[in-house]
């Protein structure tokens, strides 16, 4: 038998069963159109539309709902995956990032220890301590440093108010101290330069306190005793989250001016008059703290005859290395748990190639009877390329509204003061849809290759069985 019988008994065999299978099959007319050839064999000019290659291709998804809806189920996980476990990473970092703001903005706190090597003719084990002379020494040789201001404290000052009594810490020192500490203002105001200067004894009330000593009044303008000395209420701070201390949380102190807490209640032995307690440093920038933290510690050293290398003489609590070594951690496991999205991805983007396999296999002889009739090889791998497009980035969408929709859901929920929720990324989520187009024509492009390169004659010898 000829190619041309063969031919023409496939057209023929095909429209016997064309209302059986119902499908559509395009050809060309001498125009080069595309068209409808009716079980007459007449050709009706009808021009394939993107309308009629997207029916084509939801109808052929719709008859396969549960290999369609499986494949999809996959890839939508992986987007899911991939945004919400960054959301969770960045939750975590910006939770820990504002609690150690709580604590100080970039702040090192620097206490005074005891010597641990000799040096200067001076023996190891010697007690140092910070003495206000060290002030304007510090001041003049940290250029890297934007405030290095002393703090004294006292836990054992009776405080009292005419309304109750209460055991808080007093702390003096010096007004950046609020900034320093993030000390925001909740009524009236923090001391000032003119507190100082004139050493009057005003009070700021963490919250906690000014509730228990003035409870259910406003204290602003009543009067605290310390240590049966009358301090007049200048401001109470706004409530605060705090998950880390170098000496109780802030809500339950009383802040008064550093002349003034010099004065009242000087260092306790075995300090003296001129003593305090730790300085409180923070660096010009995030960039500088290396070289603030150096200087401090050279300065020191210099004042008080110890080896500037003794980190025992002068421990530092350097939260900016906290907080660098917390956000190296939380980007390391926010990698790791993207990466894991990704894999799960490209399982997906497996899943559609083996789907879409499937489909040119089963689909042979409807591709064999296409191409018998004349239609071209890039209507063939028009049609594949463009249903593993679809569903990769239906699936791809579903899965960006689930996690998105999601995090906002658990968001409306109590966390925990470490813990600022789930954050989606719209940088990942990008990158995760990028990825995935990216999968989905690597995933489609093999399987509609092949689609298009069958052999119409071998593919109706195929679909007849043989």
């Amino acid at each position: 038998m000829s190619r041309r019988s063969r031919k023409q008994t496939a057209i023929a065999a095909f429209s016997l069963q064309q209302n059986a299978l119902q499908l559509r099959i395009y050809n060309r007319d001498a125009t080069g159109a595309a068209g409808l050839r009716s079980p007459a064999g007449r050709v009706q000019i009808k021009p394939m539309t993107l309308a009629d290659l997207f029916r084509d291709v939801l109808r052929t998804l719709w008859a396969h709902k549960l290999r369609a809806f499986l494949t999809m189920f996959g890839i939508a996980w992986g987007i899911v995956s991939i945004v919400l476990m960054v959301a969770a990473g960045e939750g975590l970092r910006k939770g820990q990032e504002e609690q150690t703001r709580n604590l100080g903005k970039d702040v090192m706190i620097v206490f005074h220890g005891r010597t641990s090597l000799q040096a200067g003719g001076t023996h190891a084990g010697r007690v140092v301590h910070w003495e206000d002379e060290d002030l304007p020494v510090i001041w003049a040789e940290t250029p890297d440093c934007q405030y290095a201001i002393p703090e004294l404290e006292q836990d054992t000052v009776r405080a009292h108010s005419n309304f109750n009594n209460a055991a808080l810490t007093v702390t003096g020192s010096h007004p950046q101290f609020a900034y320093i500490r993030t000390l925001d203002v909740g009524q009236g105001r923090f001391y000032d330069w003119d507190d100082m200067r004139e050493a009057r004894r005003v009070a700021f009330l963490g919250s906690d306190a000014a509730k228990q000593l003035f409870p259910g009044r406003n204290p602003v303008g009543e009067n605290v005793y310390l240590n049966d000395f009358p301090f007049v209420v200048i401001g109470v701070m706004a409530k605060k989250k705090q998950d880390s201390s170098y000496d109780g949380w802030d809500v339950n102190k009383i802040f008064i001016p550093f002349a003034a807490m010099r004065r009242d209640f000087p260092d306790k032995p075995p300090g003296t008059a001129t003593t305090f307690d730790q300085l409180l440093v923070t660096p010009k920038s995030v960039e500088q703290h290396t070289a603030c933290k150096h200087e401090v510690r050279v300065a020191l050293a210099r004042m008080h005859r110890y080896d500037p290398a003794d980190k025992e003489a002068c421990p530092i609590w350097d939260t900016v290395q906290e907080a660098q070594a917390f956000k190296t951690m939380t980007d390391g496991m926010k990698y790791f748990l993207g990466a894991v999205g990704i894999v799960t991805l490209l399982l997906g983007g497996i899943g559609v190639m083996n789907v879409m396999l499937v489909a040119v296999r089963e689909r042979t002889r409807e591709i064999g009877v296409r191409k018998a009739i004349g239609a071209p090889a890039g209507t063939i791998l028009r049609q594949f390329f463009v249903e593993a497009l679809m569903i990769a980035f239906l699936s791809g969408a579903v899965g960006l509204g689930v996690a998105f929709g999601f995090c906002a859901l658990v968001n409306l929920l109590p966390m925990p003061d470490f813990f600022a929720g789930l954050i989606p990324d719209w940088t990942s989520a990008l990158v995760a849809t990028g990825l995935l187009g990216t999968i989905a024509i690597a995933a489609a492009l093999y399987p509609a290759r092949r689609a298009a390169s069958i052999d119409p004659i071998e593919a109706l010898r195929y679909e007849a069985g043989g």
